[in-house]
């Protein structure tokens, strides 16, 4: 299911943040910032801490964006303070700070559309929530293929462009480069500038 340019499925469940564990952690909560949702399979697993580690990684850049990074996978909250415990080079994720959410029941993977029917995980989904709760993009890859965190980042500031300047931006746009005005003459000149 496509769920761009529609409101981004709210949901409220158990997260873990740190070694705080959040009974109440409500998606709307975040209006008025923007968000990057994301989901994982599996606690514990390979591909996964690579995920979250690169989002910790990149997390100051995120928050200069205003934007809040929130992970999601089927585990309990149990399994992500655990996981949160044991050390990167033990194939665990202490340090990441970033909130991790419960998905137990599968009810929000199932409404974002990423839930893998007869396994009980999720794919690797990515959802780019305005600030108004409206998903601007949304990407799903299967589970042995790690997403670019530094292509997220590219989307952010190529939303926060548009709605700041009312240009569009062409294929491999980074900031700071060439946009174009969304018309036919717009396109002519930024081919021929």
């Amino acid at each position: 299911m496509v769920l761009v340019n529609k409101e981004a499925p709210d949901f409220t469940a158990k997260a873990v943040q740190g070694s705080q564990v959040i009974d109440e952690y409500k998606l709307s909560d975040l209006r008025g910032k923007y968000v990057v949702l994301f989901f994982y399979p599996l606690d514990f697993t390979f591909v996964c801490p690579t995920e979250l580690h690169a989002f910790q990684a990149k997390l100051e850049e995120f928050k200069k964006r205003n934007v809040e990074v929130v992970g999601v996978s089927i585990d309990s909250w149990f399994s992500h303070l655990a996981w949160l415990q044991q050390p990167k080079g033990q194939g665990g994720i202490e340090g990441v700070t970033y909130p991790l959410v419960s998905d137990l029941n599968k009810t929000i993977s199932k409404d974002y559309d990423v839930l893998l029917e007869g396994v009980g995980i999720a794919l690797r989904g990515l959802f780019l929530i305005d600030k108004a709760g409206i998903v601007q993009h949304q990407v799903v890859n299967n589970l042995p293929l790690g997403r670019s965190i530094d292509e997220a980042l590219r989307l952010v500031d190529a939303l926060q462009f548009t709605e700041e300047h009312g240009e569009v931006c062409p294929a491999n746009w980074k900031e700071g480069e060439k946009s174009m005005k969304p018309t036919g003459d717009g396109l002519k000149e930024y081919f021929t500038s």
